[in-house]
């Protein structure tokens, strides 16, 4: 009795199966590049000699990301300097402060040049000070050095409405801004001593990037925001030009003979409704509690 032998498809088909093991071979490539450049940018991803560029755009609330890609850049021998874009207006304290450390060990490692766009105010100007050198445009806005609380007060509709509130506290200051109770001397100069303080620590942190004498910061360090032109007059920054002078100065640090790979980051999503939606929110409402980080600002 003779058996019949089935072929396979690729038997049956050979061409067709061909083209079939080629398209997944494709779609195999493709998805292995999309996913180097998910992690390492679209620049370059090959290893060897190149530059970082930090890009830092919008509110300073979260600065995680930054810093994590800036401490990535310092610990990598291949990364010769760092370019470092900021254009901001600034953003919550601590946050800032988390970056502008960051950016100050990487640059005790390697050259790094900020280049300033459109603002790099307040707490984008205070991430800078550490930088080797300052590039801003002749227009960017920035310098703005100073410290403000804000808070709202609904005290006095709250009494016209007939509400009352009451809070139970272990202390006399531990309702210090409360939008539901008038606010008292004690509070006010208590409140005030910690944004005081707050800004001693930016004009120190710009005194000691910008090699300047405190009481020279403090001279130009009551909140203006200044042009490039007029930083430069000031000291706060080392010259003028746009992100091509900026990074034509880097390489010169780094003493490159030529034009070098850059790898770009860090890798995120940003919401410009969500951010300018944070920035106008209570303190209270940001951070879910009553000692909200986010009602002091650079």
């Amino acid at each position: 009795m003779q058996q019949t032998t089935r072929l396979t498809f690729s038997q049956r088909h050979p061409f067709l199966f061909g083209m079939m093991l080629i398209l997944v071979a494709v779609a195999l490539f493709w998805g292995a590049m999309a996913t180097l450049r998910l992690l390492f940018g679209d620049e370059d991803f090959s290893g060897g000699q190149r530059l970082g560029l930090i890009n830092v755009q919008g509110m300073l609330l979260d600065t995680t990301p930054y810093v994590d890609f800036a401490e990535e850049l310092r610990r990598d021998p291949d990364v010769r300097g760092v370019l470092l874009r900021v254009n901001s207006p600034g953003g919550a304290v601590a946050p800032s402060q988390e970056l502008h450390d960051a950016v100050k060990r990487l640059a005790a490692s390697k050259p790094v040049v900020v280049s300033m766009g459109a603002a790099a105010a307040s707490g984008g100007y205070y991430i800078s000070v550490p930088a080797t050198r300052i590039v801003a445009n002749p227009s960017t806005l920035t310098a703005s050095i100073g410290v403000k609380m804000e808070m709202g007060n609904v005290h006095e509709l709250m009494k016209a409405l007939g509400i009352h509130h009451v809070a139970l506290t272990s202390g006399e200051l531990k309702n210090a801004g409360s939008p539901f109770a008038e606010m008292t001397p004690r509070e006010r100069e208590y409140l005030q001593s910690v944004v005081m303080d707050m800004y001693d620590q930016f004009v120190q942190a710009v005194a000691e990037g910008r090699h300047l004498p405190p009481e020279d910061v403090r001279l130009v360090a009551d909140g203006r925001a200044m042009t490039g032109r007029q930083a430069l007059q000031a000291g706060l920054i080392d010259m003028l030009g746009d992100r091509h002078t900026a990074m034509q100065e880097l390489l010169r640090l780094c003493n490159a003979t030529g034009e070098l790979p850059v790898q770009a980051g860090p890798e995120e999503k940003r919401s410009i409704l969500r951010e300018l939606f944070l920035s106008v929110l209570p303190a209270g409402v940001i951070s879910g509690m009553d000692d909200a980080p986010y009602r002091f600002f650079f």
